[in-house]
């Protein structure tokens, strides 16, 4: 008789565990190549009753929406049709040894000059969410940004539950004026540059400016349906509050990184940040539109856009309330209260809110040893006017910003060539302070003396170091809250607090287990932030502030990440499109 087969405890799960992980994932996750066009071409556009030539990438304003997956190959190429020199920025993503394709001007390429083309190239490593792209030169981001949006793996899911739909919402600044006007006159004239005539939600500035009820974004929902909205402050110089009326939003990601859900009836996001919140909708139609509204938050002593964006969201009509209601009628529109411009400690309150996940499946991996402290100051100064010029700045000065009491002066070549091809002399110098050279009470009565020195300045750092920043604002021409940014890493908000920082007492209160993950962060008005992150990444690094008039005044500096000594460790070499200067 032949002996019968029985399969063993153990090969039967092997067997169970490999069939269910076929009927989850039924198709290979499998990075693909994408390809992108982007033409940058002027393009006629009118807003607030005013029609005038903008900058735009493939004449869409705002530009187009790049979608792709967790893995894949990004290949965008970008063609220059316009007199403007021009590079992009693909904001948050790390670029792990491929800092050619960053995008700053001057720091990781040479401009793409009028007639030329660059493509970047890329991988998306590890990062799921919303980022977006924008331009990296002068003020012309005003116009050149869109949505970049990296959906899981195939075969992945969300931490929460799948939404109905996705909606990218991204906030922006209208000038009728020509804001590279605008910037270059501000910094002959030493004075506070123009502010907006608007801001916009999806390029819309909505009902509650002049001649502008016809371009209103519009959002149409169903009832009892939840909604992915992935929130991008694309606004030139403006932290915004946003709400919906009669609505709450629950928080679920920001700059890509997936964070502990919370509940808020408003958010408040910083120009360089992103946020994707969960719109639940009212079960039944409710009989009411409601407005979708952003206004600034507030903490500088300069002028400012004091406007409301409105979208609207509106409830779709069912079949059966269109046959019983013959006309259409007019539908009652709620507003939502957003809190006072200066709200300090609803910021406080909000950004205190957000945890990462730190789940099994998205760890918080928090450098609990520290390498290299670092201590910046942030804020604001002046430089003296030239002779025979009259200025507008504080007493006749032109105002500046700095880290550290240094006013990062732009090179005219990239840095990141400089670093690699080790031509540094004359482009850069490596001796960046790592405290304030002047140590005062920054936060206290400013010293009478607001001058700033100017140099190209960088940090350099080993590869794997681990680092610990303390940002300081400080008092000088007035506390502000600043929304710094750091290019090809994402970092750890270990701790904030109001006043000065004390390296004493305030490292106790450290959060080390959970806190939030991100690439933009608020330093507090009048306080400060500390973040950890792992030099991991080898390249030149640029990082800022996010209001684009404090980089223009030099609120900027960047750090040398130097190569590993593995193969995987080392920049890779410079494509041969590599624009030139």
């Amino acid at each position: 008789m032949g002996a019968s087969f029985l399969p063993s405890p153990a090969f039967l799960a092997v067997f169970l565990i490999s069939f269910v992980t076929l009927s989850i994932h039924p198709e290979p996750a499998l990075a693909i190549t994408r390809h992108y066009k982007f033409d940058v071409m002027l393009q006629n556009v009118t807003r607030l009753c005013h029609t005038k030539s903008i900058v735009t990438v493939n004449g869409k304003f705002p530009g187009p929406r790049i979608v792709a997956r967790e893995g894949d190959r990004l290949l965008i190429k970008v063609v220059n049709h316009v007199q403007n020199n021009i590079s992009i920025h693909w904001h948050g993503i790390r670029q792990l040894r491929s800092g050619w394709a960053d995008g700053p001007a001057y720091i990781t390429q040479c401009p793409i000059q009028t007639g030329q083309s660059y493509v970047y190239n890329y991988t998306i490593v590890g990062q799921r969410g919303t980022l977006w792209w924008h331009a990296h030169i002068s003020w012309l981001r005003s116009t050149l940004y869109g949505p970049l949006i990296i959906l899981p793996k195939r075969g992945t899911t969300y931490p929460f539950a799948k939404p109905h739909k996705e909606v990218p919402i991204i906030f922006g600044e209208w000038f009728n004026a020509d804001p590279e006007a605008i910037i270059n006159q501000a910094m002959q004239t030493g004075g506070g540059p123009n502010v907006s005539d608007a801001y916009t939600i999806n390029g819309f500035p909505g009902p509650l400016y002049n001649c502008s009820a016809k371009d209103t974004f519009k959002m149409k929902v169903k009832p009892g349906k939840t909604y992915l909205l992935r929130m991008i402050n694309a606004a030139l110089n403006d932290e915004l509050f946003f709400n919906i009326a009669n609505h709450t939003l629950t928080v679920v990601d920001v700059d890509a990184i997936y964070v502990k859900p919370f509940d808020t009836e408003t958010l408040l996001i910083a120009p360089g940040q992103t946020t994707n919140v969960l719109l639940k909708t009212k079960p039944h139609h409710p009989n009411a539109s409601f407005f979708m509204s952003a206004r600034p938050y507030v903490t500088g002593q300069g002028t400012f856009d004091n406007s409301t964006v409105a979208g609207i969201l509106e409830y779709e009509e069912s079949h059966k309330t269109i046959k019983s209601s013959h006309s259409p009628k007019k539908l009652p529109l709620y507003k939502p209260n957003l809190p006072p411009l200066n709200d300090t400690s609803f910021a406080t309150n909000f950004t205190s809110k957000l945890r990462s996940l730190a789940s099994a499946e998205f760890p918080a991996n928090v450098p609990q040893k520290v390498d290299s402290q670092f201590f910046f100051t942030v804020g604001l100064g002046t430089n003296p006017c030239s002779k025979n010029q009259t200025c507008q700045g504080p007493n006749g000065t032109k105002f500046a910003a700095s880290v550290n009491n240094v006013s990062f002066v732009m090179p005219s070549k990239a840095l990141l060539q400089a670093h690699h091809f080790g031509q540094s002399k004359g482009v850069y110098s490596p001796n960046f302070p790592i405290n304030p050279l002047i140590p005062f009470n920054y936060t206290g009565t400013p010293p009478n003396n607001t001058m700033v020195s100017n140099g190209t300045k960088l940090v350099v750092l080993p590869f794997n170091t681990s680092v610990e920043l303390i940002m300081q604002d400080t008092s000088l021409l007035g506390a502000e809250s600043h929304p710094l940014h750091l290019h090809g890493f994402n970092f750890f908000i270990v701790g904030q607090g109001f006043g000065n920082f004390d390296p004493k007492k305030d490292p106790a209160n450290f959060n080390l287990v959970d806190p939030v993950e991100r690439n933009t962060v608020g330093v507090p008005s009048g306080g400060w932030v500390a973040i950890r992150f792992l030099a991991d990444n080898p390249g030149v690094w640029f990082m800022h502030c996010h209001l684009e008039v404090h980089t223009s005044w030099g609120l900027k500096m960047a750090w040398v990440v130097l190569d590993g000594k593995l193969p995987n460790q080392k920049l890779l070499p410079p494509p041969a499109d590599l624009p030139k200067c």
